[in-house]
């Protein structure tokens, strides 16, 4: 009886602690309803599975507690393993489906984008803006030194209007952003949680990751993979403000021509 009813009791504790709303998820500030959706399709899925599992055993302990020979052992048993793989299919395909559509929007960006390259190190996350031209210049990572941290290819036109950032993330509001992601040395994750956006940052490589900012503010960028001893002290502000407001901003931050010499 012990047994039965600690399990109601976590039934309840559950339910209760869902509720409640204290282990919830943070207000979206993003287009990416969808992932809030599949999320919560997943909790309701798995809810459900674990309040019945918890039920069901509360009340088959407290049902044979004392009734030698009457529950009954039954190694095969074709229709309840049929309902078994039907149920089990149907949840697959729920828990899967609303994923696969968000995959398929994150896979198609809007063509019309804001590009800026995220370059993680550690401990800290650097940023760069194409300038007037449009475009973000090469980068060779043979070309990285103290004073060209990004790795920038000095010879690229394309290149000497790009704009730089040590320490801040700006983005205009309701204009769709697709990010860059580099590393310099070890697997960094860019995630910002009002954004619903993670995206490794592998070295040698490039990874992308898009949304549209819809709420100003400030927010947070943090490092959700264990990069070091400095892993706790990699975040960064990331403000979301207007249009007239970003540019404001931008025309002020030092550009590569400005301050990466040869």
């Amino acid at each position: 009886m012990a047994i039965a009813w600690a399990l109601v009791a976590i039934v309840i504790g559950a339910i209760a602690l869902v509720a409640s709303g204290i282990w919830w998820f943070t207000p979206l500030a993003s287009n990416w309803y969808e992932i809030d959706r599949a999320l919560l399709i997943t909790l309701a899925v798995i809810g459900i599975a674990f309040v019945t599992l918890h039920l069901v055993l509360a009340y088959l302990i407290i049902r044979y507690r004392r009734s030698e020979g009457r529950a009954q052992f039954i190694p095969d048993n074709p229709k309840i393993e049929k309902i078994l793989i039907g149920v089990t299919a149907l949840g697959i395909i729920v828990l899967l489906a609303p994923g696969l559509f968000a995959y398929s929007r994150f896979i198609s960006p809007p063509r019309d984008a804001l590009t800026v390259e995220v370059l993680g190190e550690q401990w800290r996350w650097l940023y760069r803006y194409p300038g007037a031209d449009g475009k973000l210049g090469r980068v060779n990572p043979k070309l990285i030194t103290p004073r060209n941290v990004f790795g920038i290819d000095l010879t690229d036109p394309a290149a000497q209007d790009d704009v730089l950032s040590y320490t801040e993330l700006h983005l205009p509001l309701n204009r769709a952003i697709m990010l860059q992601l580099r590393s310099k040395d070890v697997i960094h994750s860019f995630f910002i949680p009002y954004f619903r956006v993670k995206m490794d940052a592998v070295p040698g490589m490039i990874t992308h990751a898009w949304f549209i900012p819809t709420r100003e503010g400030r927010f947070q960028a943090v490092c959700a993979e264990l990069c070091g001893i400095g892993h706790h002290r990699m975040q960064s502000p990331v403000i979301v403000e207007s249009q007239e407001k970003f540019q404001e901003w931008l025309t002020k931050q030092p550009t590569v021509a400005a301050t990466v010499k040869p």
